[in-house]
């Protein structure tokens, strides 16, 4: 996106904007205690590095983000000369915590499938980075951080911020570490939004590509989705106009519908009905009541509350905006080739037949795009009815596909 520069007249407006009023402070409830502590525990587990007032991160919307705290984790070692660095971008509500045991619940990272020992992405080979998005709840600075102005938390006085902008925090981290190339970036979904931000914005530092699962822009259904989840969130009477931290409460209800709802998109009606069916849950016969008398009525009930502790509900509302926000054609003369015409990125794009919320379609126009400035791309659908969480799950098809095609750019790069 473009950046905007205030006119006088918005600026003087923006001061004549009578502040919001701030909730009266009160002590955290039991939960609220528990979820910032295990904010601190998690801030603490991993790596963090952060940039003073002199080095903002400037925002496409105009404004700019200092300090900043980026936190990330690394995997592997980096060889001598700095080729192997491979770059894992999260989707979104994923998290730094790749392959480690998360600080905040406790359980495996949340690709231990692809990532780690002898895995496709193999930190036996490779350097492997995933930082947590500027935005973000792990250790970044996000709307949880604390505003240096106000000594409160951020909450909606946090700037909005796009795809482009984690990128940039990401190139930043990546100018700290003084590692200049990427042997390759991969992620799914948000992850693969963050992908092709990455070739369109610093492709001569990225050697290959892997974008999975993911599109050029986010479609009108996906909006919607996303607007029904935030919606959900700032309908609860706990997100207290965004400022619900200080107010010593969180919007549980409101954020666990919202990933309830978001959750259902992930997965494939046949994955749906091969799970569950009509099964009911721990009973023979129907309650006549509004209880979880099915199956997949207690998933999600649990996928919702057990998301809402380790996710901070006005991150889930920014990340969210930055997908809806993402448009490469649009900020490229709307043609989605221009985005990639400096590229020199060995791209392996990949897609799944089950999945409704990043169809093959999408995916598809981004190969057309390279190819119309031929650039070297393959492309790969993958056969699965697991839905868009595919790319996290069991696909050996999948896992094929990203080891071979790492392999062969180690070895045309000679990194390992």
């Amino acid at each position: 996106m473009t950046p905007l520069n205030d006119s006088d007249e918005s600026r003087k407006a923006e001061h004549e904007r009578p502040a919001p009023a701030r909730p009266a402070r009160s002590a955290p409830d039991q939960r609220t205690r528990a979820h910032l502590a295990a904010q601190v525990d998690a801030a603490k587990a991993g790596k963090t590095v952060t940039f003073g007032p002199g080095q903002p991160l400037l925002l496409d919307s105009g404004r700019s983000l200092a300090p900043l705290t980026i936190a990330y984790q690394t995997y592997g070692k980096l060889n001598a000369d700095k080729s192997n660095a491979v770059l894992i971008c999260h989707a979104l509500t994923g998290d730094q915590y790749v392959i480690d045991t998360h600080p905040v619940t406790g359980k495996p990272g949340w690709w231990t499938t692809m990532v780690g020992p002898g895995r496709p992405i193999d930190t036996d080979r490779f350097f492997v980075l995933c930082v947590n998005t500027v935005g973000g709840c792990m250790g970044s600075t996000g709307p949880s951080s604390i505003n240096p102005e106000t000594g409160t938390p951020y909450a909606l006085d946090f700037p909005m911020i796009t795809i482009a902008d984690m990128v940039r925090a990401q190139k930043l981290l990546l100018d700290h570490l003084k590692i200049d190339s990427l042997l390759s970036v991969i992620g799914g979904s948000m992850g693969g939004m963050q992908v092709l931000q990455w070739m369109a914005s610093y492709g001569r530092h990225v050697f290959s590509a892997v974008p999975i699962a993911t599109a050029a822009h986010h479609s009108s259904q996906n909006i919607a989705f996303h607007e029904v989840g935030r919606q959900a969130v700032m309908a609860d009477p706990e997100w207290r106009g965004g400022r619900y931290l200080e107010a010593g409460v969180r919007p549980v209800k409101g954020l666990a519908v919202a990933r309830m709802a978001a959750h259902i998109t992930y997965l494939s009606e046949a994955a749906l009905h091969t799970k569950f069916g009509r099964n009911l849950q721990d009973r023979a016969a129907p309650t006549f009541s509004f209880d979880a008398d099915f199956q997949v009525e207690s998933y999600l009930r649990h996928q919702g509350s057990t998301f809402v502790d380790r996710f901070d509900a006005n991150s889930y509302l920014y990340l969210t905006r930055a997908m809806d926000y993402f448009d490469l054609a649009a900020d490229h003369g709307g043609v989605l080739a221009n985005a990639f015409r400096d590229v020199a990125t060995r791209v392996c794009c990949v897609s799944f037949t089950g999945d409704w919320l990043f169809p093959t379609e999408e995916n598809r126009r981004i190969v057309h795009a390279l190819n119309a400035v031929a650039a070297d791309v393959s492309f790969v659908e993958v056969k699965s009815n697991k839905g868009h969480d595919a790319f996290l799950l069991d696909e050996p098809e999948l896992f094929g596909v990203v080891s071979g095609f790492l392999a062969a750019v180690a070895r045309r790069r000679g990194a390992v």
